[in-house]
């Protein structure tokens, strides 16, 4: 028995990177996932590799930022699992590569829509049936960029993005709590992911000098802290923010 069995979950942008690895960590600990991604191609990909390694996975497209795909996802999970419990919203985007004062209005508009306006009003649409459980856990994915902006020169949009979804997981902790919710946040650093392939190539040696630990992390290595603060293991842990950087300094 996994921590995480008996447990439905959703976890957005999982089809590669960080999210495949968290969902293919909720499900290996026994959780039912529902995974996503913008392009059908990619969830019967994820899907099909999950499935072959015996887990109880299915799969839906999901642009978040278009309250339709929101509501289709929350709609097919109920469909086919027959709740939710836990959530981790992960989707985000970076169409802004430069300085912060080159930042297109349509540009900053996408970032802020995706990444934090979405994040909010999923987490809003799937809480009633939560409540209907007797509550539940949501983890949010930010990034170490919202403490220290990590490649300022190239990600100052996406980093201040990333800084309010810390605010966010703040905000929400309290109302939450009082429908038996928690609400959490990790901060990844430095990944090795296709998202972060333009980072590493423009600031790479920068950026791995200041890492303690030498070296870019993996997926699976934010997959284990987030199931965590998703399972009972965390029941009195809310409104917090965990870094996943391998010891890169931090404050905001």
């Amino acid at each position: 028995m996994g921590k995480l069995s008996g447990k439905i979950a959703i976890v957005t942008a999982s089809t590669s990177g960080i999210g495949l690895a968290i969902a293919e960590r909720l499900a290996e600990d026994g959780a039912k996932v529902m995974i996503s991604s913008r392009k059908q191609e990619n969830v019967d990909k994820a899907v099909q590799m999950l499935k072959d390694k015996g887990l109880d996975v299915s799969g839906v497209v999901c642009h978040v930022a278009k309250r339709e795909h929101r509501h289709r996802m929350i709609k097919q999970t109920m469909k086919e699992f027959g709740g939710i419990d836990l959530l981790v919203s992960n989707a985000a985007v970076n169409p802004i590569f430069g300085p912060i004062l080159n930042a297109t209005e349509e540009g900053w508009d996408k970032i802020f829509e995706v990444n934090v306006k979405s994040t909010f009003f999923l987490i809003k649409e799937v809480i009633p049936n939560m409540e209907k459980r007797g509550g539940g856990s949501v983890v949010i994915v930010s990034s170490i960029s919202g403490y220290i902006p990590v490649g300022s020169t190239f990600t100052g949009a996406y980093s201040t993005s990333k800084t309010a979804l810390i605010g966010l997981t703040k905000t929400l902790a309290e109302q939450l709590a009082t429908m038996n919710i928690r609400v959490n946040c990790i901060a990844p650093g430095l990944i090795k992911t296709k998202f972060s392939e333009l980072l590493v190539k423009a600031e790479g040696k920068k950026i791995l000098d200041s890492i303690y630990l030498k070296r870019f992390g993996e997926p699976h290595e934010c997959a284990g802290i987030t199931s965590f603060l998703l399972s009972n293991d965390a029941s009195f842990i809310t409104g917090e923010t965990v870094i996943v950087s391998g010891g890169m300094v931090s404050r905001l």
